[in-house]
């Protein structure tokens, strides 16, 4: 079935424009007719992150949730991963993250999570289309039957001390200059708050929000100024999280990046060690790197794949029994603590790695060298560019060149119009060869 709303990571686009009070109010009535089952007090716990837009979308599934009956409990900015732990820890009926992650602040978007906290598979996404494009009104509640909403204290806190509890009890970062930068999003106040409780010299960038800088020049996306940072302060680890908080980055101490596929595979040899690790192995997407799979069968290990897409890495993981997954853009998901990608607390994870072998960020957090590996976007207009003859036989072509050395993937997005295509292998030369010729068939039936 073709999905009229929902993309790769909930409800997505431009706010007011797709994104709307409209939409939005829709949603909650949706979403609330579903998820409201037996006859106890309803209620939907909602948090967002800190674009300008959300203070509209907020209102306005405020009135969807309450005109069906449920009450609304509002957080405030807290991070994507904090909804899922406080939906369930709440026992909520129904959690909501409105965010639009690393995108920029024009863009916004609505995320739902279930009553375990986890984000609502394909199955009920679909059904909440469905009750989208009906007669919503004669559903609505009774006037007596109408929901409340308030706004609700200490949350902050609590997750500051759930992401604490991740690590050992005995654990303190002290002595550790960690530079932190929140993207101006969600996490502007736990993470640097989490740091400096765990005893860390914490240097915070990107904890200004405006309601206009989320993701601008900062966060995981866009990793110049915490380089210049960790440089210039001389620290020893940077971590950079995303809008709403469920990607990392970190910076090494000569202000290199260290990227998904070097996180996961930190995480998983500690745990390993430890006789945590699940699954013997870990889950990621397509997108990862041959180096990391390569790395991980040299010490035993399996790396599964699936499609782009946390909530596709979450669902292998819980099919099959492992319990550390992630994408190499960051999100990396523990299952032993979280139902989705928590950023900061991958980075508290690689923060205890740091301090029990006593090593440079560099030395700790390189374990294989990436192939070589190319991705480049074109955008569309509008049609499928992908079922053109000349790009099917572009693509046939390339992956011919690459061989059994190498991978071609060729992708839409699910949360833009946009066409990704990847490759990788031991030929760096071949490598950008095959991309450049799929985007040039691309580019001339994408405009």
């Amino acid at each position: 079935m073709v999905r009229r709303y929902f993309g790769t990571d909930g409800i997505r686009g431009r706010a007011n424009k797709v994104i709307t009070p409209d939409l939005a109010l829709r949603v909650g009535q949706a979403a609330g007719l579903i998820f409201k089952n037996g006859d106890h007090r309803h209620r939907v716990l909602i948090g967002k992150d800190t674009r300008l837009s959300g203070y509209m979308i907020e209102n306005a599934l405020v009135a969807g949730f309450t005109s069906v009956g449920m009450d609304v409990l509002l957080t405030g900015p807290i991070p994507t991963p904090a909804v899922g732990m406080l939906t369930r820890s709440m026992r909520a009926d129904l959690g909501v993250m409105i965010s639009a992650s690393h995108n920029p602040y024009d863009d916004n978007g609505i995320k739902l999570f279930g009553p375990d906290g986890f984000k609502l598979n394909d199955a009920v996404e679909v059904q909440i289309e469905t009750l989208l494009d009906s007669d919503l009104g004669k559903q609505l509640a009774n006037s007596g039957d109408l929901g409340r909403a308030k706004r609700i204290d200490g949350v902050q806190d609590r997750y500051i001390e759930f992401a604490k509890r991740t690590l050992p009890r005995a654990l303190d970062l002290a002595g550790l200059r960690v530079v932190i930068d929140c993207a101006n999003g969600a996490a502007y106040k736990v993470a640097p708050g989490a740091l400096w409780e765990l005893g860390a010299d914490v240097v915070p960038i990107g904890v200004d929000p405006d309601g206009f800088n989320i993701n601008k020049d900062c966060g995981s996306t866009d990793l110049g100024a915490i380089s210049r940072k960790v440089r210039e302060m001389r620290a020893d680890i940077g971590i950079a999280l995303d809008g709403d908080a469920d990607r990392v980055m970190i910076v090494d101490e000569l202000g290199r990046v260290v990227d998904g596929d070097q996180l996961l595979a930190v995480i998983a040899e500690s745990w390993k060690e430890d006789g945590r690790l699940q699954g013997n192995g870990v889950v990621s997407t397509v997108m990862s790197n041959l180096g990391l799979e390569r790395h991980l069968q040299s010490i035993g290990l399996d790396l599964v794949r699936t499609p782009v897409g946390d909530r596709y890495v979450l669902e292998r993981m819980r099919a099959d029994g492992y319990n550390v997954g992630g994408e190499q853009s960051g999100h990396i998901i523990m299952s032993d603590y979280t139902t989705t990608g928590d950023g900061f607390v991958a980075a508290l994870q690689v923060l205890s790695v740091v301090k029990r072998h006593n090593k440079p960020v560099s030395d700790v957090c390189h374990r294989f060298e990436p192939l070589p590996q190319i991705l480049k976007n074109i955008r569309y207009q509008a049609g499928k560019p992908m079922e053109s003859a000349a790009v099917i036989s572009a693509i046939a072509s390339a992956e011919k060149k690459l061989g059994q050395g190498g991978r071609l993937l060729v992708r839409p997005s699910g949360t833009e119009p946009v066409i990704r295509v990847m490759a990788e292998g031991d030929d760096k030369a071949l490598v950008e060869q095959a991309v450049d010729d799929v985007i040039e068939a691309l580019g001339k039936v994408a405009a």
